[in-house]
């Protein structure tokens, strides 16, 4: 195998691949409302059929597996890694339950994906659940993308969250590249970019236009219909 084309440096052919956060990439806002965990923590509160003391209500809807999720878990009788599984599947559906309704809709600038795809390998890589990521691609007719990928329900897809680069290296697997561009709105996606040999590109949108960063991306753009001149260089 050749070694990896250095960060930054475009080869001129189209076997790199472009992958994208979803969350504040593809669709408006940053990500699903705490109210969603909230939400999903009492069906699965209900599932178990539990009525916990209000002070581990709180804990039992935490988004993050935390020490404190750990010990109010314990303290009801369940078992963390089970109820935190089954809790997260809860969250995913009613993050695609919202979707459904129209609630989060499309940057207008997603139009340019099929101009700029260009025969390079396209893919989805979220911190956001797969099944709302899958919903979002089929829902929204982005069949540019050959590999969508959100993070697995449960204890594992949490801690495997960029800016750890899993999900990114098993995007370059399945798209038989060896790096290529990855293009997010937060910090964590530029650092995941870095550790999986890919290219950062930090898009700016109203909710991250004064951001500062302790990273430098590769390069930095204001819209995606941007993404041509990189691909000029």
């Amino acid at each position: 195998m050749s070694p990896p084309t250095p960060p930054g440096t475009d080869t001129g052919t189209t076997d790199r691949a472009l992958l994208f956060d979803m969350d504040g990439v593809l669709i408006e806002g940053r990500g699903a409302d705490d109210v969603v965990h909230e939400h999903a923590r009492d069906d699965t509160l209900a599932e178990y059929g539990i009525d916990p003391p209000e002070r581990h209500r709180a804990p039992l809807g935490n988004y993050e597996y935390t020490d404190a999720f750990v010990e109010a878990c314990r303290a009801v009788g369940v078992d963390p890694v089970d109820f935190y599984a089954a809790r997260e599947r809860h969250s995913a559906r009613r993050i695609v339950e919202r979707l459904r309704a129209g609630e989060r809709g499309l940057y207008p600038d997603v139009d340019a994906l099929d101009r700029v795809a260009d025969g390079r390998p396209l893919g989805v890589v979220s911190n956001n659940y797969d099944p709302a990521v899958e919903f979002v691609v089929d829902h929204h007719g982005l069949d540019a993308f050959s590999f969508v990928r959100g993070r697995d329900p449960g204890v594992d897809g949490f801690r495997r969250r960029k800016p750890d680069p899993h999900y990114l290296h098993e995007a370059l697997d399945a798209l038989d590249a060896e790096t290529g561009y990855y293009v997010g709105d937060r910090e964590t996606d530029v650092v995941a970019a870095e550790r999986a040999g890919l290219d950062g590109v930090f898009v700016r949108r109203d909710h991250n236009a004064d951001a500062t960063l302790r990273v430098d991306p590769t390069h930095e753009i204001e819209s995606l219909t941007e993404l041509d001149r990189l691909f000029e260089r």
